[in-house]
């Protein structure tokens, strides 16, 4: 029987597959009774449906990992609730590796486990084998063994929380296709959408976009972004295999595969190296528990090594060769929140092959955070907002999904760069330094320089968890910083216009530090979200009486614009990305001072410009607006330059340059003199949920200036006191490195994980940021303490400070 379309409701999912299912539950679980969930089809039919199931808790982060452990307790209780058997089982799961980088790397993932709380175990190869009898172990380095992770009957498990939803009062109507998302001055005011021919509206002022691999498709209908494109999955199950017991599901990620025991047969699914991307022209009409044609040639190597990895398949029969498509994103994290361009459209989409593990926790962070009108927690790795607006076009989705389905499995080394879809964004100087040696990196489609390789060197990325070959090159390019002068290009940074007749009043009440200031001053401050957190990391420069500049990192551009943008009330403000705009070129280092005066006729004294102004300057034959700040902890001007004079501005300097000893420098070397100086990186050091007081940011912010959102929560931290700190440490052994993620051990015991790391090459070690709980604590008290960062299971003394261990009282950037 067809169930009736009502003519409103409160939000309107679209696609009933595990994550629409998953968002209908959560908000019927929150008390929204106006859910409705239209499915175009029936429930699971594009691609949850044919999925394998895998649950594993231990994901890339903590809030990733506490998602993935609540779908997995969520799964567990659903049968209860529902009566709906979900095939969840914990039966535990195996990683092995082959290899000692891939040996380095689970081990790693084990120190981060325990700093997560999640149960694991480092194992020989000889109890794989008792735990895993078929098994050739021959060639196993290590493995790391997760109890408490499991399978489950996925199909079932969005069967189970579409019951629920409907418990709680949901509407779940199958074979209904959206055919548009209705908009009013900005923001969603309903759908249409066809029922057996007749056509419907639904008013509604909220929709959810968990559509899949129609997702983009639909996304742009709206003027969305929404990235993601499906590749094609291939597994085979075999036969029932005679005396076959319950295994845990094995992960071999040298050989791409993971293998699944079920009712006595095989699964053997991979994430090959280069995949298939798949749906270019469209995705049929029809489409409805759909495979795809078989291609047996492109899984034969992946079956011959697994035949290798388990011999007992030489003789057992397929029963399936399944392929099937799912969907992808350009850096292999799905996508969750409301979309910038459009109010009151969210999005729940882009799974990367773990849906099902995921969509549990996405589900219950999502209805949260519309429920709220904020995140639980930090979300920013899955946040929609971090999409490219180039990043929809389809060609540039095709190259890249066929690297980013294989990166799975990959080895996830530090500093791994796509090698998939590049050159979509440069630099005015990006051919100037490419013939200077500049190895490039990207970050939201930039092209960047992050090293400059020597005369005669390979100029191309050597991975490894040990010293990588530029590792000498950055040492190079960090001491003339350190000592000369060193030139970088960041041309990538964000770069954001806010003008109009309240700007200051808008920009006092979004920014934490006093705005009010004179024309041509530089001011570092946070946007903070009610709660304290920080929600942009900037420094605002006055142009005039009502136009400021605003620079963020090129990563947080589009989150940043829609913070603004949302909460441009009455006021008569207008906020214009102006990136493209200009070049920065930074010149940074003690001899910074003597390289300007040979480029400019302007004066670069302390009394003429002094540290935190910016002005115009003549240089060479072109002009620029010098900003007098610092992300390296040196001397140092960021050179504002308009992009058609950025080449002529870049050769003046390195010719003036080789009289004082310029150096070329790359982001590595940024991030490694940032990290001595303890500056904080938005998005590892501090995000949303982190409190600005705690982050040791209390400098940049004024209470007493008046209110500004997040005030009240600053001045109840002020008298509550802190819970933790952030803090600087260096590893006394020279030897080991810090990338992020490593297990901060105080007094012997676990207490956080470090938030960024890099190499202290004047500091003579390893160097790493990260949070201590200190709740009733002085700051005597939490530097008393013993502390070692656990490293691969391997633990190693460190020091640890709250204050830069580097020119703590910055006297070199106001030399």
């Amino acid at each position: 029987m067809t169930k009736p379309i009502p003519a409103k409701a409160r939000v309107i999912i679209i696609g009933g597959g595990v994550s629409g299912c998953s968002v209908a539950y959560h908000l019927a679980k929150l008390g929204w009774t106006d859910v409705v969930l239209l499915e175009r089809k029936q429930l699971t039919s594009g691609t949850t449906w044919h999925a394998a199931g895998l649950i594993g808790q231990l994901r890339a982060s903590q809030n990733m990992t506490r998602l993935a452990k609540y779908s997995a307790d969520l799964y567990v209780k659903l049968e209860a609730e529902t009566g709906i058997a979900t095939g969840m089982r914990q039966n535990g799961s195996i990683t092995v590796a082959l290899t000692e980088e891939r040996k380095e790397e689970i081990y790693r993932q084990a120190s981060l486990a325990r700093a997560f709380n999640v149960d694991v175990r480092e194992i020989t190869s000889d109890e794989v084998k008792t735990m895993y009898p078929h098994l050739n172990t021959s060639d196993v380095k290590a493995a790391v063994h997760l109890p408490l992770d499991g399978q489950c009957d996925p199909a079932n498990i969005a069967m189970a929380l579409a019951k629920g939803a409907r418990q709680n009062g949901a509407t779940i109507i199958e074979g209904v296709k959206v055919t548009s998302v209705l908009t009013k001055d900005g923001r969603v005011a309903g759908v249409t959408c066809e029922q057996n021919g007749e056509s419907f509206t639904i008013a509604t002022e909220n929709v959810v976009n968990c559509a899949g691999m129609w997702g983009r498709e639909l996304a742009s209908q709206s003027g969305v972004t929404v990235p993601l494109h499906a590749c094609e999955h291939f597994y085979i199950v075999t036969e029932a295999i005679p005396g076959l017991s319950r295994l845990p599901v094995l992960r071999v990620p040298d050989e791409c595969t993971y293998y699944k025991e079920d009712a006595g047969k095989m699964l053997i699914g991979a994430f090959e190296l280069k995949a298939k991307p798949w749906g270019m022209d469209g995705i049929r009409e029809d489409f409805c528990f759909d495979q795809l044609p078989e291609d047996f040639d492109h899984f034969a190597p992946i079956l011959e090594m697994a035949v290798n990895r388990m011999p007992m398949l030489e003789t057992a029969g397929i029963h399936t060769f399944f392929n099937g498509p799912e969907s992808f994103t350009p850096d292999d994290r799905y996508y969750l929140g409301e979309a910038p361009e459009l109010k009151g459209y969210w999005v729940a989409a882009g799974y990367n092959s773990i849906g099902i593990v995921s969509s549990g926790g996405a589900g219950m962070a999502l209805a949260q955070w519309m429920n709220d009108g904020e995140p639980p927690f930090d979300l920013w790795e899955v946040d929609i907002r971090r999409a490219q607006p180039f990043q929809k076009n389809r060609a540039y989705l095709k190259e890249r999904v066929c690297e980013t389905l294989g990166l799975l499995y990959a080895d996830h080394f530090p500093y791994r760069q796509m090698a998939t879809a590049r050159g979509v964004r440069r630099s005015p100087l990006h051919e100037h330094l490419k013939v200077r040696g500049a190895v490039f990196g990207e970050v939201a489609g930039w092209e960047r320089a992050n090293w400059f390789a020597r005369q005669g060197q390979e100029r191309e990325y050597r991975y490894s968890w040990k010293r990588q070959n530029w590792f000498d090159n950055q040492r190079e390019e960090h001491l003339a910083v350190r000592n000369g002068v060193g030139l970088f290009d960041m041309t990538s940074f964000g770069k954001i216009r806010v003008e109009g007749r309240d700007a200051l009043a808008f920009l006092q009440r979004l920014c934490a530090n006093e705005m009010n200031v004179e024309r041509g001053r530089i001011v570092y401050t946070q946007m903070l979200n009610a709660r304290g957190g920080i929600e942009c990391d900037l420094t605002v420069t006055r142009l005039s009486e009502n136009a400021f500049l605003l620079t963020v990192s090129g990563a947080t551009l589009q989150r940043d614009l829609a913070w603004l943008r949302k909460h441009v009330g009455a006021e008569f403000v207008v906020v214009t990305d102006v990136t493209a705009a200009e070049s920065v070129l930074c010149v940074m280092g003690p001899n910074a001072r003597e390289l300007m005066r040979k480029v400019s006729p302007n004066d670069f004294s302390n009394q003429a410009h002094p540290f935190g102004t910016a002005r115009e300057i003549e240089i060479g034959m072109g002009l620029a607006r010098a900003h007098r700040v610092t992300y390296v902890g040196e001397l140092g001007w960021e050179l504002y330059v308009s992009t058609d004079q950025a080449a002529h501005v870049f050769e003046v300097l390195e010719a003036a340059g080789r009289d004082v000893g310029l150096k070329l420098c790359g982001l590595h070397t940024l991030d490694s003199c940032r990290i001595e100086k303890a500056f904080r990186h938005f998005g590892h050091d501090i995000t949303d949920e982190d409190h600005v007081l705690e982050a040791g940011l209390g400098f940049a912010v004024k209470p007493e200036k008046g209110d500004f959102i997040g005030r009240q929560a600053v001045l109840a931290k002020r008298e509550k006191g802190l819970t933790r700190r952030l803090v600087q440490f260096r590893l006394t052994d020279p030897e080991p490195l810090l990338f992020h993620n490593e297990a901060i051990v105080r007094d012997g015991e676990i207490v956080g994980t470090i938030t960024s790391g890099n190499y202290g090459h004047c500091l003579g070690g390893a160097i790493g940021l990260g949070f201590v709980p200190s709740h009733g604590e002085s700051d005597t008290d939490v530097l008393a303490s013993s502390y070692e960062i656990e490293i691969a299971g391997t633990r190693v003394q460190a020091e640890a400070s709250l204050k830069p261990m580097y020119d703590p009282k910055a006297e070199r950037v106001r030399a």
